[in-house]
């Protein structure tokens, strides 16, 4: 069995049901990325997530959720006083704003320690890490994970990295720019989107992006451009993927995301990039007219 493998800060989260009514989910963005892996990928694919959860009873949902919905969840740490975090979503015409409080997530610890990081992504033939697991990290946890990148990727391991900018989780958008530019070159796929990517690198365009990225070594960038013209380089070739299906969106949560599972998924079981990133807005422009970052697996192929 090969396994795919995703890090970071799964949420308990809140969208809007009617009525001043929430409904709550577990959802985080390399949370939505393994569970739409998981709807991808066939029977012979495993998916696990590593992150670190508290004991209090909102944390344990996490791993019942998990495991009830096909993902592995034996890379889980345990914090013996952390929880896990909460954010709610607001939505203004299909695009979302969120409230987090998440100063106590136990995941801001998934990489104090270096011998558990490589315990949590042992045997696994895909990596997937964000920029959002990195700005959650202290400094040391930060180098801990980008390390552990670095040495999966030497061994052969597939390691992809979607910067997923956001300003707010970061002390500064030079140190953003820093630590992503250091995970980056330890990365073998780039998934970044070009509106994140001018705000912080200030690029000019997605192939300023695409050749900055390009030149610290991945063999795989591709660069989402907010359901445009996606620009992308793979094996060596650059290619434009233009006249892609636009639809009216309900809800824009986990878009990104869902783009990243339905991707990697085809291309880790070796489908050539048209179909990888066919499959990849497929499943998102599927994902945008649902509220909520996960849909039903079963609503996805």
């Amino acid at each position: 069995m090969s396994r795919f493998l995703s890090i970071g800060e799964c949420m308990l989260e809140l969208s809007g049901a009617g009525d001043d009514l929430w409904r709550m989910g577990i959802a985080g963005d390399t949370l939505n990325t393994a569970w739409y892996a998981r709807a991808c990928l066939p029977d012979n694919w495993q998916v696990a997530y590593g992150t670190c959860i508290g004991r209090d009873p909102f944390s344990q949902r996490v791993p019942e959720f998990l495991r009830a919905n096909g993902i592995e969840a034996d890379r889980i740490q345990v914090h013996p006083t952390r929880s896990v975090g909460l954010y709610a979503i607001s939505l203004d015409k299909g695009e979302r704003s969120f409230a987090y409080w998440r100063s106590a997530s136990a995941a801001r610890t998934l990489a104090d320690d270096q011998e558990q990081l490589e315990t949590m992504t042992r045997d696994a033939q895909v990596i997937h890490v964000s920029g959002i697991t990195l700005s959650i990290l202290p400094p040391e946890g930060r180098q801990h994970l980008i390390r552990i990148m670095a040495q999966r990727r030497a061994e052969g391991v597939t390691v992809s990295l979607d910067p997923n900018i956001r300003p707010a989780l970061w002390e500064n958008l030079e140190t953003a720019a820093e630590v992503l530019t250091q995970a980056a070159g330890a990365a073998t796929i780039l998934l970044p989107s070009f509106d994140d990517e001018q705000a912080c690198f200030g690029d000019a365009s997605p192939a300023d992006t695409l050749a900055r990225y390009a030149a610290l070594g991945a063999d795989t960038v591709i660069v989402k451009n907010g359901g445009g013209e996606i620009l992308a380089l793979h094996e060596g070739q650059t290619q434009a993927f233009r006249d892609l299906a636009r639809v009216t969106p309900v809800d824009t949560t986990g878009a990104g995301d869902s783009f990243n599972g339905a991707c990697l998924a085809a291309l880790a079981t070796d489908a050539p990039l048209p179909r990888a990133i066919a499959a990849g807005h497929a499943v998102a422009g599927k994902v945008v007219t649902h509220r909520g970052a996960l849909m039903p697996m079963k609503d996805v192929n």
